[in-house]
């Protein structure tokens, strides 16, 4: 028997939490008891499976960034790949990457779906509608005072003085640009001593890829442990705010999917945009159906090459380090998310809070591993970063998968139109390439008589 596909355990898990939470809730409301077995109460054993689930994310945050970021980078620079090529493409990942978060930014600053108008006008934050058991004012002391000052000190914490200590604090901005830098020095060895250490920190890594899916088998349990949490102790009236909130980062991913990659194609790669779309469709919906970039590479090169025209020297270049380094749909909802659980607790962000989300979504989105829902430890980064409670996660569990198939598309279409750009950079002639005009030769003229 075809075993199901994860992505439609985890709608099931949703649907099935969504029924049993409300039921509880219910019977909670109605009787004022707890429902409950052997003893326990099933809200009590919600949390605990949906805990479970966040500790084992937890676990693999470290060295899935480390190692990730510290191949992704040795990687790009071995072999002479940083000349032309490598840097037109690196640069063309960091800017839309950036994009995509400050439209992200933008979008939930805009919309605020993170607060509800209550029947006297005033808007006020939905935290006990979700749920959200830290207080306001325990958040508030953590990440409240800082301002635009506080942007040199995201800098200074750039640069932690023991690196095992941040690591262990979870001062992931630190651990992330050790990584960077170990990984481009690895660069500057002699073949004798960069090679060990290439084969170690891959090898590290492929075990931390395979760890990473063998905990997503277990998303569905913790899924519904999450979301039934949430639905039993808050009800249905929760995914009002939450269906907001994913309009809210449909509506960013639609804007950088529709006008910044496509003005950038038109004017930068003197492309066709709408041909180029039409080229990498059957990418995207295969990014849409598996949510994984890693497991879509081989129909983003084929579609490249094919429809689109990008040679294969360009392609396998570009195409891969894409899967692993551009994520313009996961730093977008990155940010999007952390935005949003900061509005739930009733912040009013900062200029100095906020450029340290969009800094770390920046960063993060290079190490996240290409398999369903693996940005949940992304955000998990962010939160302990800017000093949120890392269980609000289990929030956004309810919109999360149609949302990572969503992103996962438009993470694919980054790629394909870099891909896409960088080959006309180089002067190759694609069959999406504007026709350039080109003078006619003069025409006959008949002969006139002097």
């Amino acid at each position: 028997m075809r075993k199901l596909a994860l992505h439609w355990q985890i709608l099931i898990a949703i649907i099935l939490a969504g029924i049993t939470g409300s039921v509880i809730f219910e019977y909670r409301a109605s009787t004022g008891n707890e429902p409950g077995i052997f003893g326990v109460d099933f809200l009590t054993m919600f949390d605990y499976v949906g805990t479970l689930f966040l500790n084992a994310l937890r676990m693999i945050i470290v060295p899935l960034i480390t190692s990730s970021i510290i191949i992704g980078v040795a990687g790009i620079g071995a072999g002479g790949n940083l000349s032309s090529l490598g840097g037109k493409t690196l640069l063309f990942y960091a800017t839309t990457t950036l994009a995509a978060i400050l439209i992200g930014l933008f979008v939930i600053n805009l919309m605020h779906p993170g607060y509800i108008v209550n029947d006297d006008g005033v808007k006020e934050p939905v935290r006990e509608m979700l749920a959200l058991e830290v207080s306001t004012e325990d958040i508030a002391a953590t990440v409240g005072d800082k301002g635009v000052g506080d942007v040199a000190e995201v800098f200074l914490r750039m640069v932690p003085t023991n690196i095992v200590m941040a690591a262990a604090e979870g001062q992931m901005l630190g651990l992330i640009f050790f990584s960077i830098l170990f990984g481009y020095f690895m660069t500057k060895l002699t073949h004798q001593y960069s090679e060990p250490l290439f084969k170690f920190w891959d090898g590290v890594f492929h075990v931390m890829m395979k760890m990473t899916e063998w905990i997503m088998k277990f998303a569905p349990i913790g899924v519904f442990g999450l979301v039934g949490a949430v639905i039993a102790e808050a009800g249905l009236g929760a995914t009002g705010p939450l269906a907001l909130f994913a309009i809210a980062v449909l509506l960013a991913l639609a804007l950088h999917a529709f006008i910044t990659l496509p003005l950038l194609l038109r004017f930068v790669g003197r492309v066709n945009p709408l041909k180029t779309l039409v080229g990498a469709s059957p990418a995207m919906l295969t990014a849409f159906s598996t949510a994984s970039s890693s497991a879509t590479l081989p129909v983003t090169i084929k579609s490249v090459e094919q429809n689109i025209g990008v040679s294969n020297k360009t392609s396998s270049f570009v195409l891969p380090l894409g899967a692993t380094v551009n994520m313009n749909g996961t730093a977008l909802y990155e940010c999007a998310a952390a935005m949003f659980i900061a509005q739930a607790y009733g912040l009013e962000l900062t200029f100095g809070v906020q450029f340290t989300i969009v800094a770390i979504a920046l960063m993060t989105s290079i190490g996240v591993a290409g398999v369903p829902s693996a940005s949940l430890v992304a955000i998990a980064i962010i939160l302990v970063a800017i000093g949120l409670p890392i269980e609000a996660i289990g929030v956004l569990m309810v919109f999360d998968r149609i949302l990572d198939m969503c992103r996962t598309s438009i993470n694919i279409w980054g790629d394909c139109c870099c891909a896409t750009i960088v080959a006309r950079l180089q002067g190759e002639e694609t069959k999406v390439a504007l026709q350039q005009s080109r003078p006619s030769a003069a025409p006959n003229r008949p002969a006139t008589s002097p």
